[in-house]
């Protein structure tokens, strides 16, 4: 009305501090992680904010002019007051966007409109509308109640309804314009608040899929691991075994052949000087078997090259294999000496004495020859006999001692990443052939 003293509220004033709601949203969409705090403070509003803006309203309006409708206004306030008692008991068992939450609303609003009719001060309880339409209307209706609101509000703003002048029409227009235009931008606002946090609550989401799978994860990592140590233990006492069989079988093994060898010789001869001459040869043996039995538990190397190289090692092996075997041997260095690595050097040792060994045992060879070849990045080692041979495409049967001839052989040359080929033929003799990368000493 003309002369009516104007409200200062506005839509801005429907948002919150910390509150994602403004005309066209409600404090209801506030993200998932928000405090529990201001959830309790946002509903305690809605449960008294009407009470308090009604009789916020009221007041100032006796204040500033005491005379204006009392009848109609005592009616329109008693109306109001019923209906907001009606739903503050009713609104715990009424869904959101019921048909009693939409009449409750349109309900309000209609009174709010017809008390800023009466008195602008009213307009303080019509904005309770913008707070709550998206609780309490459908989403289609919901910027319909809001216009309606808008309407209260500018009439309030300009003066009052109805407008009594061509310039308070023209400015309630101008208002209800401005409202408008609040109402669509707040509300783009609040669905771009509303979709970012969705985004960040499908991200938190996805993230604790992620986090779960990474658990998840981590403990079947944690298993692998733990079945990998018990896999490589069981892999280190397999190979320890394998080594201690390899070492028995070329040293313990090979002595203990000789011995019976030698003290076969001593049972068959009636010579008293050459059954002497074995039974020395039967116990330096033993001692030698002895020495290798304490090396070979200590994890050292061939007690063969704890003084000499390699070559020279080779040379007293062949040499003492000859005159223990009666056979003739030979022994060739090819390429330049360099120092090895203790590792190289012993296993070809022991391929060397397995070899020889196995010639001594199933050859029936004449005559044997043992090759050393230095050839840059690679080192090889070759034993030919001249013995009845065998057929290279059949497996040798085992031996006695478990079969650790041959594969043994090869055993020893795949830990240093080298070979051992075998090329024999029935009637034509057996070369055995080891190659393995030179690594030098240091």
């Amino acid at each position: 009305m003309p002369g009516t003293p104007t409200t200062a509220t506005t839509p801005t004033t429907a948002s919150a501090p910390g509150s994602a709601s403004a005309p066209g949203s409600a404090p209801a969409s506030v993200s998932a992680p928000a405090s529990v705090s201001v959830e309790e403070r946002w509903e305690q509003f809605f449960r008294w904010g009407p009470y308090a803006t009604l009789a916020l309203s009221t007041g100032i309006s006796a204040l500033v002019d005491s005379h204006r409708a009392p009848v109609p206004s005592a009616a329109l306030l008693l109306a109001a007051f019923a209906l907001q008692l009606w739903w503050h008991r009713t609104r715990g068992r009424v869904p959101a966007r019921s048909r009693l939450s939409r009449a409750y609303y349109v309900a309000r609003t209609a009174l709010a409109f017809a008390l800023t009719w009466l008195h602008p001060f009213y307009s303080i309880y019509a904005i309770l509308g913008y707070f709550d339409v998206d609780r309490l209307l459908p989403r289609r209706y919901a910027r319909t109640g809001m216009f309606v609101t808008a309407v209260t509000m500018a009439g309030s703003q300009s003066g009052g309804l109805p407008p009594t002048s061509p310039l308070q029409a023209f400015v309630l227009g101008a208002l209800f314009l401005l409202h408008c235009s609040l109402v669509f931008i707040f509300g783009h606002l609040a669905t771009r608040e509303a979709e970012s946090v969705r985004e960040k609550a499908a991200t938190i989401a996805e993230l604790e899929r992620t986090n779960a799978r990474l658990e998840q994860a981590l403990a079947e990592n944690a298993a692998l691991q733990a079945q990998l140590l018990v896999q490589a233990r069981e892999a280190g006492v397999a190979d320890e075994r394998r080594r201690l069989a390899a070492e028995i079988h070329d040293t313990i093994a090979q002595g203990l052949a000789g011995i019976i060898t030698q003290l076969q010789v001593v049972t068959a001869t009636p010579d008293h000087a050459l059954a002497r001459l074995h039974l020395e040869r039967a116990a330096d043996l033993a001692r030698h078997s002895l020495g290798q039995a304490r090396r070979s538990v200590q994890n050292l190397g061939p007690a063969e090259l704890e003084h000499d190289t390699l070559p020279k090692a080779l040379r007293k092996t062949v040499a003492t294999w000859a005159e223990r075997s009666g056979l003739r041997a030979g022994f060739t260095v090819t390429g330049t000496e360099e120092p090895l690595h203790d590792e190289v050097a012993a296993t070809l040792l022991r391929i060397a004495q397995e070899a020889l060994a196995n010639t001594a045992r199933h050859a029936q060879a004449r005559r044997v020859g043992v090759t050393l070849s230095y050839m840059g990045d690679e080192i090889s080692l070759d034993i030919r006999d001249d013995g009845r041979g065998f057929d290279a495409l059949t497996p040798p049967p085992r031996s006695g001692t478990g079969g650790f001839g041959l594969p043994g052989m090869r055993t020893r040359a795949e830990r240093l990443a080298g070979t051992v080929t075998i090329e024999s033929a029935v009637g034509e003799g057996t070369a055995v052939s080891a190659r393995v990368p030179l690594v030098r000493h240091g």
